[in-house]
């Protein structure tokens, strides 16, 4: 050909063979990102024939997780984000220091020297954002608790990692690497040039999130909406991906954090504009597409020989990621007093590791810090962990039930006292006869609870957010955590009193739940629940349940009022 198609070959290959393989991986029973990743060992240098340029692949995979991180940030507000924050920050630094501990112990087991161990340590310590997010969305637990505490937790792990790349280089010479200019200069500047780096680094983070509060918050929803009001698709569609990206790349350029980082935070941003719904759907194909090239990618850089001439130190690094990252995660969700259930959730959730991992490995190898054979290990525990992963959230109810059958420490676990499950002994009476009960206070509770406030109705809120929980009861409401479908939940509401329910968020088989016991224990109360969709709507209204609103009905009625308003007419019911 007359000129260079590398690109179009890259591309054509990895979606073929991804293809392919992902194909033969579901007759097989196993996730499709294991089709992916053997899809990349194929088109790999290690493998005959066909070789794709790995450079490119790797940018396209960057291009996916921008895309990833962009649409996580729609769905994904700074209110949730603050909401985990006293279990995501001592989760993810207990973990990182749990895991680069046990892996600086293998390594120094190996002979390795004490700079090196703590980078391939560190290596093992965060989880891959891509595999993380696709497992919560396969399961619809994105939105959850579990899925708000573990996308913080990954949050924080980019965080620390960010600061490890910019330090690493500063830092390299007191680890042991060779001597070079740069690391000379570090060493003679001492102490001094290490808290200057530090510094900059710090304030770097801080400005990008400042500027992104306070400046991306006004512009970005702003954006959107200039761009909508032209009408075009297109341009819609490239203006919710020019921000994506263009404020990854920027955030990276300019304030060194991680494109991730950069677009999560702008997804952020632009979840305040009324068109985030329609942005989410527009980039969902991409997101996609793109994420496949980073599973494509990352089998790429896999040498298979690995596994055959290093199999036990190979399987030491699955051992630490698959069972001491979960372990110390696990012990420390239960530590602050959440259910089992949830620790375990959060456990399988980060019980592998993925793109920081192989960009520190890079960096450790490049500053002679490392062995290129640390960089295939790291590789091999990515590939192994990421494969098993999806197996591991599969073994999380039968594990429960198992530890539950035969452990009495996991029984006295499930069993203990929620301390926010029950309402403070000092709530006030009038608050627990004839008041409403709010299920959820997310986007449509809140306002919901708001309007009642304003109106001094008496009412309880249940939601699952204990942060949120603790918020509320320091504003002086009443609210209790946990899950409304469970009978206690509601009995501490004080159901068999309450004159209303109002259920704002829940799938229809918890919704049923909900009204049931509440029912059973007052036959007497009303009953409002608003569903996901119309259909959901009509099968909820034919079984009796409750009035039952949708969004989309409520806003039509609205602009109808509206339009009717403006006109200054009145229209009469229709005769039958």
């Amino acid at each position: 050909m007359p000129h260079d198609v590398s690109l179009i070959a890259t591309i054509a290959a990895a979606f073929g063979l991804a293809l392919i393989l992902g194909l033969l991986a579901m007759k097989l029973r196993l996730p499709p990102l294991v089709g992916y990743l053997l899809a990349g060992v194929v088109v790999s240098p290690a493998t005959p024939g066909y070789v794709a340029d790995v450079g490119l692949a790797g940018q396209l995979a960057e291009i996916g997780v921008m895309l990833l991180m962009f649409g996580v940030g729609l769905h994904f507000s700074l209110d949730d984000l603050m909401a985990v924050r006293r279990i995501a920050v001592p989760g993810a630094i207990v973990q990182i220091v749990v895991a680069t501990l046990l892996g600086a112990g293998a390594a120094m087991l190996w002979g390795w020297s004490g700079g090196a161990a703590i980078v391939f340590g560190l290596c093992l310590s965060v989880a891959s954002t891509v595999v993380l997010l696709r497992a919560l969305e396969a399961r619809g637990l994105l939105k959850s608790e579990q899925g708000r505490i573990a996308v913080g937790w990954l949050v924080v792990e980019d965080l620390v990692m960010v600061l490890v790349l910019v330090l690493l280089p500063a830092l390299s010479g007191l680890l042991g690497a060779p001597a070079s200019g740069t690391t000379e200069a570090a060493a003679a500047g001492g102490s001094a040039a290490l808290w200057s780096a530090i510094g900059l680094t710090l304030a770097k983070v801080a400005a990008f999130v400042v500027l992104m509060l306070v400046v991306g918050r006004r512009l970005l929803p702003r954006l959107l909406w200039w761009v909508a009001r032209t009408g075009s698709q297109e341009l819609f569609t490239l203006g919710v991906v020019a921000t994506a990206i263009g404020v990854a790349f920027g955030a990276a350029k300019l304030f060194d954090v991680s494109f991730a980082l950069g677009a999560f935070f702008a997804g952020m941003m632009m979840r305040e504009s009324e068109f985030s719904h329609r942005a989410a759907d527009e980039t969902l194909p991409l997101r996609d597409a793109f994420a496949v090239l980073f599973f494509v990618s990352v089998g790429m850089l896999f040498d298979p020989a690995v596994l055959w001439t290093e199999p036990l130190r190979v399987l030491s690094v699955v051992l630490v990621i698959l069972v001491g990252k979960t372990v110390a995660a696990v012990a420390l969700v239960l530590m602050l007093r959440y259910s089992l259930g949830t620790a375990l959730t959060v456990g399988a959730s980060l019980a592998q590791i993925g793109e920081f991992s192989f960009i520190l490995a890079g960096l450790g190898v490049t500053l002679g810090l490392m062995p290129a054979e640390a960089q295939s290990l790291v590789l091999a525990g990515a590939i192994l962990s990421i494969a098993v992963n999806p197996a591991l959230f599969s073994l999380i109810a039968p594990f429960e039930r198992w530890l539950l059958a035969r452990s009495a420490l996991a029984r006295r676990l499930e069993a203990r006292i929620e301390p926010l499950s029950a309402l403070p002994t000092s709530t006030d009476e009038k608050l627990l006869r004839d008041q409403v009960i709010v299920v959820g206070h997310g986007r449509v509770g809140r306002p919901l609870v708001q309007a009642l406030q304003e109106r001094q109705v008496p009412l309880v809120v249940v939601d699952l957010g204990r942060e949120r929980v603790d918020r509320l009861r320091a504003e002086g409401l009443a609210a209790v955590c946990g899950d409304a479908a469970e009978p206690e939940v509601l009995v501490q509401a004080h159901v068999a009193q309450a004159a209303m329910l109002v259920v704002t968020a829940g799938d229809a088989l918890a919704l049923r739940r909900m009204v049931e016991t509440a029912r059973t224990l007052n036959p007497a109360i009303r009953v409002l629940l608003r569903a996901a969709s119309e259909d959901e709507a009509e099968l909820l209204r034919g079984e009796g349940l409750g009035t039952v609103l949708t969004c989309e009905r409520e806003l039509a009625r609205g602009l109808g009022q509206g339009v009717i308003e403006a006109l200054g007419a009145s229209i009469s019911p229709r005769s039958a």
